[in-house]
């Protein structure tokens, strides 16, 4: 088993580089690792692109790392909170894209990245204008449009032969 353990939030983020996908915890303003988030800023990446249950409350954790201008994106399920003005105020001056993802559609794409998994369907947007010119499969009465993890990695070809449709 690999040693996870280090010694300083400083050594955690060592491998965090400018343009890095950073998946943080906490759901609201519980569970946020702010200890981490302060250093992270501090370490100095930027053109982040964060994802999260929301997009920051207030002025600590994921609004302290927003308001720093150290984000260029979120990817997140609700954006939208009463003390969120951090946010708001970056996506109404067009200093900061979102990319809004469902609550289950979000955590899925995380396993699914965290597993290997180069995509997955599932039914959410079918039949909307944003699954327009998409991909679609039929599975018994069942039709899914595609996902896709949050981290690009691809089906190892011995996988793809257990997975083809019939």
């Amino acid at each position: 088993m690999i040693d996870k353990i280090v010694s300083s939030v400083e050594a955690a983020l060592a491998d965090v580089s400018d343009g890095s996908t950073i998946l943080v915890g906490g759901f609201g303003g519980a569970g946020v690792p702010e200890e981490l988030i302060d250093a992270l800023i501090a370490q100095g990446a930027k053109d982040l692109t964060i994802v999260n249950n929301n997009a920051g409350n207030g002025e600590v954790g994921v609004a302290a790392l927003l308001k720093a201008g150290r984000v260029r994106k979120i990817v997140c399920s609700y954006p939208r909170l009463a003390d969120g003005y951090v946010f708001e105020g970056l996506y109404r001056a067009g200093k900061i894209e979102l990319e809004l993802v469902p609550q289950g559609t979000l955590s899925e794409r995380m396993r699914a990245a965290g597993a290997g998994i180069g995509a997955f369907y599932t039914p959410t947007g079918y039949g909307t204008d944003l699954a327009k010119g998409k991909e679609t499969r039929v599975w018994g009465r069942h039709i899914e449009g595609p996902g896709s993890p949050l981290k690009g990695e691809t089906i190892p070809e011995e996988l793809k032969a257990k997975f083809r449709a019939r």
